[in-house]
């Protein structure tokens, strides 16, 4: 190295030694094709989505809406299914669970909203999950008043419980979900 030469400048020049038979690129001139909207609303409208198919098979439980369980206006919302233990859902009222799985039903209407929460039930029990959260939002109350419906119908929910306000509050609710047993040698 040179008394003059700085590091930087010996690291430069080591640099372009390295890169001397590198030619650059010649820019092509062919503009990206651009659609107009029309065609691009067309095209998005009719895009198949195979994630919607995966979650239609996950959603192995049909909901009815003809279904509406009686649910104490004066309390917060809850449910525990017939012979499940009451306490744990007194635990899920404290907080002392926290979810595993959390399912955002904002933006869906009602059918979605059933597929997703079926789905969520299924991908739970798969994957050992015992608490769930299913944010439904206040809004005009029409998930607000279906989502509890629809869970006392699956036989998988042990019970259900107002989220406390760090889970969303009168917006969501904390689920309980029956996992299946898993049968050991041992």
């Amino acid at each position: 190295m040179k008394k003059n030469a700085t590091p930087e400048s010996s690291d430069t020049a080591l640099f372009r030694s390295e890169f001397t038979d590198v030619k650059p690129l010649k820019q092509d001139k062919i503009p990206p094709q651009r659609f107009s909207s029309k065609l691009k609303s067309t095209l998005i409208g009719k895009k198949h989505d195979p994630q919607s198919d995966l979650k239609q098979q996950n959603a192995t439980f049909q909901f009815s809406d003809g279904f509406e369980g009686y649910f104490d206006t004066s309390q917060p919302l809850k449910y525990v299914q017939p012979g499940a233990d009451t306490f744990e859902v007194k635990r899920l009222r404290r907080g002392e669970y926290p979810p595993d799985l959390i399912l955002d039903l904002h933006g869906l209407n009602k059918e979605q909203a059933k597929l997703e929460i079926a789905a969520l039930i299924y991908a739970a029990q798969k994957q050992h999950y015992h608490c769930v959260c299913i944010v439904h939002g206040i809004g005009s109350y029409v998930l607000k008043k279906n989502v509890p419906n629809w869970l006392i119908q699956h036989p998988s929910v042990k019970g259900f419980h107002q989220a406390p306000l760090e889970w969303g509050g009168q917006g969501a609710v904390l689920v309980l979900i029956d996992l299946p047993q898993i049968n050991s040698k041992y």
